[in-house]
């Protein structure tokens, strides 16, 4: 149980940096002389889905209880 409970720890964490990540760091940088234009996506569904399975994934693993 141990095992499980640090698996499902680290991946919520990671799910939820990725997320916030993806959310909030522009995507496209383009480059044409002194112009530069960048494009941010913002918070799409598949971000806060991201976002959500994270805090569900850490949230499991928190409150994982030892069998006997």
């Amino acid at each position: 149980m141990k095992v499980l409970k640090l698996i499902l720890i680290l991946v919520g964490v990671a799910l939820i940096i990725f997320g916030l990540y993806n959310a909030f760091v522009p995507q496209e940088v383009v480059g044409i002389g002194n112009l530069e234009v960048s494009a941010k996506e913002g918070l799409s569904n598949q971000t806060l889905a991201m976002i959500a399975l994270g805090v569900l994934a850490l949230l499991a693993g928190a409150f994982i209880k030892k069998r006997n």
